[in-house]
């Protein structure tokens, strides 16, 4: 394998969008998505009053990389090789003993099955992305609510928790101005989205001028990605791209056949009939990237077409589009620019009068790092008493390095660099540091020792 990576050698170009061309405030809309879960689990389900209340420090509690355990209400923070680094029962921390108690030699015993990402559990549930990990606090909290009132050996929550992204996800929601989420983003899309920064409109152009073929793939519906190009990129967004891919239900876009996940059109954002195959450029709905790969054979007039696609969800974008599909993939990842540092996201402008119940009392930026976890990237452990403590790298990781080609905060950093700039990419043979641009996270720095198995 090459040992750098350029955007000048692929003649296709995919994007995600939420949370890849279209970056959100994170502070607002963490609060969205957890009241619109929360009131649904409150009002509809039955769970304790005390979910509608979060306090700035709550937030600390999110970190990407969790796994919950489902079955025994436990957050678990994991080593590379299985080991559980750190632990939760429900929010509050888990000692070593604890740990140990539960988990006999603190492994994990799904890891195996987890690390291959080729299926969810209904054992497990990782948390990889911006619109998970609200999701994963009011899992935490609904645990401590539910012991306070019955401590217990099994939960069974995680059905009403999927009922709840349902009712407030279903692609009808948005037309429909069903649940909490859709219609508030509408209402008020600035105080959630942010404008795209003209450095990156003008990157896309480029790519665009240079003979590349660029792509729009989101799990979005086709409604509400409009309403988010529209905001960011603006109103002839729709020009930047050949192909634009919306509900393509990620990861099955990737991993499922053609039969099983067919292209349909789109009129007046409604899905029609399903397409035997994919004969031309255009907007369409669901599909598969078998059909879509055709289609980019005959566009480009190579056999194998070189295709580098832009994600910020491990598991539904960046594992599968390499596993399934063997593109090049550029994961982003915000926590490559907080690690160290906290940043916050919200306008320092913004009235005091105006943050409500807060009273200019902010969270943490969620990317930022978590008192209660650590790094996303490293962690130290000891197997036994007086041992001293060694520094290992987590699950994510090891994941980072594995499956991605490249990693960047966001498509913002790289926007002004000349599109044959060569990329240090990672590779089993490299260093650990490898592949993060414009540098490794502070955590990894001075860690090129610690190559990842």
């Amino acid at each position: 394998m090459a040992q750098f990576f350029s955007l000048a050698d692929c003649e296709v170009i995919g994007f995600d969008l939420d949370h890849t061309l279209c970056r959100y405030n994170l502070v607002e809309s963490a609060r969205l998505i957890y009241d619109s879960f929360a009131q649904f689990m409150v009002k509809e389900k039955g769970y304790d009053k005390e979910l509608l209340n979060v306090m700035p420090e709550n937030w600390d509690f999110c970190c990407k990389g969790l796994v919950l355990d489902l079955e025994e209400g436990n957050f678990l923070k994991i080593a590379d090789n299985g080991t559980i680094l750190r632990a939760s029962h429900g929010t509050k921390r888990m000692t070593s003993g604890e740990i140990l108690e539960k988990y006999g030699r603190r492994e994990w015993k799904h890891f195996k099955i987890m690390s291959g990402m080729v299926s969810r559990s209904a054992k497990y549930y990782a948390y990889d992305n911006y619109f998970d990990l609200p999701g994963s606090l009011l899992c935490g909290r609904i645990v401590d609510g539910l012991d306070k009132h019955s401590p217990r050996r099994k939960y069974d929550f995680w059905k009403d928790m999927v009922a709840a992204i349902q009712y407030n996800y279903k692609t009808s929601a948005f037309k429909e101005n069903g649940g909490i989420y859709f219609p508030e983003v509408k209402s008020n899309p600035g105080k959630y989205l942010q404008s795209c920064p003209d450095s990156v409109k003008k990157w896309l152009r480029r790519l665009k001028e240079s003979g590349k073929i660029l792509l729009l793939i989101t799990s979005s519906h086709s409604d509400y990605c409009r309403l988010l190009c529209e905001y960011t990129l603006g109103n002839d967004f729709e020009d930047l791209f050949d192909i634009i891919i919306t509900n393509a239900l990620k990861p099955g876009f990737f991993s499922q056949t053609p039969n099983q996940r067919p292209f349909r059109t789109l009129e007046n954002d409604e899905e029609q009939e399903a397409l035997p195959t994919l004969d031309k450029p255009g907007w369409y709905s669901q599909g598969n990237s078998t059909h879509l790969c055709e289609l980019l054979k005959k566009m480009t007039g190579k056999v194998e077409p070189k295709i580098v696609y832009f994600g910020d969800s491990m598991h539904s974008d960046i594992f599968s589009a390499h596993h399934y599909s063997n593109w090049e993939t550029v994961l982003i990842l915000e926590e490559l620019g907080g690690d160290g540092a906290l940043v916050l996201t919200e306008s320092q402008s913004e009235p005091l009068e105006k943050k409500g119940k807060y009273e200019g009392r902010q969270p943490k930026a969620l990317h930022s790092v978590s008192k209660q976890w650590g790094s996303f990237f490293v962690d130290t452990i000891s197997r036994k008493e007086n041992e001293e403590e060694a520094l290992v790298n987590t699950w994510s990781c090891k994941s980072v390095h594995t499956y991605s080609t490249i990693t960047i905060p966001s498509i913002e950093a790289i926007a002004d660099l000349p599109l044959d700039y060569q990329f240090a990419r990672f590779s089993s043979n490299s260093s650990v540091t490898t592949g993060y641009y414009p540098k490794p996270p502070k955590s990894l720095s001075g860690g090129e020792r610690m190559a990842t198995k």
